[in-house]
């Protein structure tokens, strides 16, 4: 049996990472042999990540990789068990590693990226070290890329938190106007992250989810303004609808005459009619979209410059270089949207290890 030097371990454990006792098992094990030793500890981290598996992982960062054309970025979520983990520097190096490596390889599926090669073996025999390193479970939940197409700009934005994520392509009228506009693109990135929407635009609610929505919206606003009352607060304004999908020609008419009826009602002049109308038809529209701007991206009012929406903020911007410009894609991820999270009772832990 050689005999395993402190020195012995100490390469060991510059090589691998691993704690200090778990290299000196693993030259124990293998007879001073650093090669099979590291294999050991390889091995010995596959083990671990097994017994890691039924536990919960939904904490975690987002990854972030954007080619210096702009044509093309990749956003990676990885999750790990605890928000402490994410923040471990060694963690923080995966996630990027990671982002890199799927934006280099175009893969599409984690099954694909596992398989890739990356330094000396495959991407999994590299991530599965990392978690042997790190010490609990760490998966690659998700990942998706997107690409540019022709006169086309993507660009993203990660939070400063890391723990919300958001891509966007565009495609206008010239490669020029592209260019020009990659960092608007990332703006509107950014204001995504903030504002959260959920669906391009209001074309694309369902009218069953609307109906239902503008139902409960409806209720709340008047138990909030029963509230209100009681407090001798103003109240707030009782909409009739709530997304422009509802605002239909008809309904656009209806809301005119009403105007007008009551513009003749408070006896103003006809002839500055056509000077009140619009702005009041344009407040009746905020009135009535609310969950256009609460869900839907395009319709939104831009963070930047509330005075527009995201649509035509882009597309004042496109004009200012010339062009024109229109969102195709995002896509938006919230580190652990949609896992169980992990909830500890102490007390059955402390009676678990007492059994």
């Amino acid at each position: 049996m050689a005999e395993v030097t402190a020195a012995m371990v100490k390469d060991l454990r510059a090589a691998t990472d691993a704690p200090m006792m778990d290299c000196k098992k693993a030259l124990t094990e293998c007879d001073g042999d650093m090669e099979k030793a590291k294999d050991f500890l390889r091995d010995r981290g596959m083990a671990q990540t097994a017994k890691k598996a039924d536990r919960i992982a939904s904490e975690g960062l987002l990854g972030l990789k954007v080619s210096d054309t702009f044509t093309s970025a990749s956003l990676v979520e990885i999750n790990s068990e605890t928000d402490f983990v994410a923040k471990n520097d060694g963690f923080i190096a995966l996630v990027g590693n990671t982002a890199a490596h799927v934006f280099t390889t175009g893969v599409s599926t984690v099954e694909e990226l596992n398989e890739t090669s990356y330094e000396t073996g495959t991407f999994s025999e590299y991530f599965t070290a990392q978690v042997a390193r790190i010490g609990e479970k760490i998966v690659t939940r998700r990942f998706v890329t997107l690409n540019a197409g022709e006169h086309g700009c993507v660009n993203g934005y990660v939070h400063t938190n890391g723990r919300v994520g958001v891509l966007v392509a565009i495609t206008c009228d010239s490669q020029k106007t592209a260019d020009a506009l990659a960092p608007m693109v990332r703006n509107i990135a950014m204001h995504a992250s903030a504002m959260k929407p959920t669906t391009m635009s209001y074309h694309d609610f369902d009218p069953a989810f609307v109906e239902a929505e503008t139902i409960g919206r409806i209720e709340a606003i008047k138990t909030e303004n029963e509230e209100l009352a009681r407090l001798k607060k103003p109240l707030k304004n009782v909409p009739q609808y709530i997304s422009m999908s509802q605002l239909t020609p008809e309904v656009m008419a209806t809301a005119e005459e009403t105007i007008k009826a009551k513009l003749l009602a408070d006896g103003k002049p006809e002839k500055i009619w056509a000077n009140i109308i619009p702005g009041q038809l344009a407040r009746f529209v905020a009135d009535n979209t609310t969950l256009d701007k609460e869900l839907a991206l395009l319709d939104q009012n831009y963070v930047m410059d509330d005075s527009m929406t995201v649509a035509q903020a882009l597309t004042k911007e496109a004009a200012a270089h010339g062009g024109t410009a229109s969102i195709v894609e995002f896509v938006k991820y919230e580190v652990g949207e949609g896992l169980e999270k992990k909830v500890d009772n102490f007390a059955e832990e402390v009676a678990a290890q007492m059994a």
